[in-house]
């Protein structure tokens, strides 16, 4: 059978203010399970830059029995619109649609549009390989485990799928179904690598613990950096971008996947996410030497009353005392924090913004505490009736999307925006910026100097 693999339009608020554009790991993860019974072609609509009508031209060129669709919550109207064009394009084709948006609210996702077939749900590899056989022999779905569909008026939610213990037996991604030298941070041509799944942290705002159940599995170091090889000799990418949630949760793994980056003698630079409490000096210096120039802290709150009621199970203390080490081994550090949980007041966000400021971070990162949905917070804001919208376009992480007591919007959005001027118009940030030539950093930071004393 013919499989497009389709990432919808959007202008995301990363890709737009910060140069960043990463390919979409699950889909080139999906064709490469497929592609050996299948032909498969994916379209990244995003890094593109394509329009409704160019999609519609590649489906019409293309003409496949299979679209599959993902989604995060704010693309789901695109996403919508896709699979509109899909069976405009060919009607009996099967449309699929996978996302964490999908995977939490399958049944309102087929609900809210008719042109979708079926949903997968949660880890995707092994739900696709049998829906395939299944769809190319023509039997019943119902024996298809991990999805939702669409059976006349119906809708049927099957048993999930066990996860996939040794993720090292997943073949690498397909990158060279997608446009490489697109995919760039500030300019430079890099990419993104998954070296585990899952987190077991559980935290209020996040729906990655729900997503695999709390299940944390970590690929071998030899067969992450079997991977790192092929992109580093492959597609001659220096640059790279480890966007598991928590890199850095089995250190003794981190240290071997550094090790063998310092044996090879590799040319790479490196970034990737952690927590606060899962770095040592040992670590993060051996981190440096493999090529690490940057990793991003969830720091979320400069309030430890915040802190406990979100679930972090982080401490004030414990960030900066990360921040220090990470700086004193020479790692820049981009430090993100969220404003509007239900518990916040116009102190505990003050708080935030003077614990950023005060630490000594190269970047900052805020954003509006957004209940995506398969969270904790989503399900607390459905029980309260705090949600101000149900427009999943809003969910964009940079609006107030829940009623906050003694907080109003207007001063919400006060605060966010301050939070951007004050931290990076200080002339300690602005020097570095000017010393090290990141005139793209300036040119963002004046358009929100404009935009905060517009008014917008």
């Amino acid at each position: 059978m013919k499989v497009c693999l389709i990432s919808p339009p959007y202008n995301s608020a990363v890709k737009s203010t910060a140069g960043v554009s990463s390919p979409p790991l699950g889909l080139a993860y999906l064709a490469s399970v497929l592609r050996e019974k299948h032909e498969v072609k994916i379209i990244d609509a995003n890094i593109l830059d394509y329009t409704m009508a160019d999609v519609r031209r590649e489906l019409k060129s293309f003409y496949p029995d299979v679209v599959g669709i993902t989604s995060v919550t704010p693309s789901i109207p695109q996403a919508y619109a896709v699979a509109k064009v899909a069976k405009g394009v060919r009607e009996d084709c099967t449309v699929v649609m996978g996302g964490p948006h999908a995977t939490f609210l399958p049944r309102q996702t087929l609900e809210e549009c008719e042109y979708i077939d079926v949903i997968v749900k949660g880890e995707g590899e092994r739900t696709v390989e049998e829906l395939m056989e299944t769809i190319e022999s023509g039997e019943t779905l119902e024996t298809v485990r991990g999805i939702s569909f669409r059976k006349g008026n119906q809708i049927i939610d099957n048993e999930p799928i066990p996860f996939i213990k040794n993720i090292d037996g997943i073949p690498f991604p397909s990158r060279d179904l997608l446009p490489m030298s697109r995919y760039q941070f500030n300019g430079v041509k890099y990419t993104t690598m998954l070296t585990s799944r899952g987190c077991p942290f559980g935290c209020s705002f996040c729906s990655s613990s729900r997503l695999f159940d709390g299940y944390w599995r970590g690929r071998s170091p030899e067969n992450v950096l079997e991977e790192i090889e092929n992109i580093y000799g492959e597609y001659n990418i220096k640059n790279m971008e480890f966007v598991d949630d928590t890199f850095t949760l089995d250190q003794k793994r981190a240290e071997k996947i550094c090790d063998g980056i310092i044996k090879r003698g590799w040319d790479i630079s490196w970034g990737a996410s952690s927590r606060v409490d899962t770095l040592s000096k040992e670590l993060v210096e051996k981190m440096k030497k493999a090529g690490c120039w940057i990793l991003f802290l969830g720091i979320e709150s400069g309030s430890q009353k915040i802190l406990d009621a979100i679930g972090k199970r982080i401490t004030i203390e414990q960030a900066k005392k990360a921040v220090r080490i990470m700086k004193d081994a020479g790692i820049q550090v981009l430090g993100s924090f969220m404003v509007g949980f239900p518990q916040d007041t116009l102190e505990t966000i003050k708080e935030t913004i003077n614990f950023a400021k005060s630490l000594n971070l190269d970047y900052a990162e805020f954003s509006m505490l957004t209940p995506y949905p398969g969270t904790p917070i989503y399900d607390y804001a459905l029980e309260n009736d705090l949600l101000l919208t149900k427009d999943w376009s809003e969910y964009t992480a940079i609006e107030p999307i829940i009623k906050i007591k003694g907080v109003s919007e207007k001063q919400l959005k006060v605060f966010f925006r301050k939070a951007y001027i004050s931290f990076y118009l200080r002339p300690r940030i602005v020097l570095k910026w000017l010393k090290n030539k990141q005139f793209s950093f300036i040119k963002s930071g004046m358009k929100a100097v404009i935009n905060y004393f517009g008014g917008r």
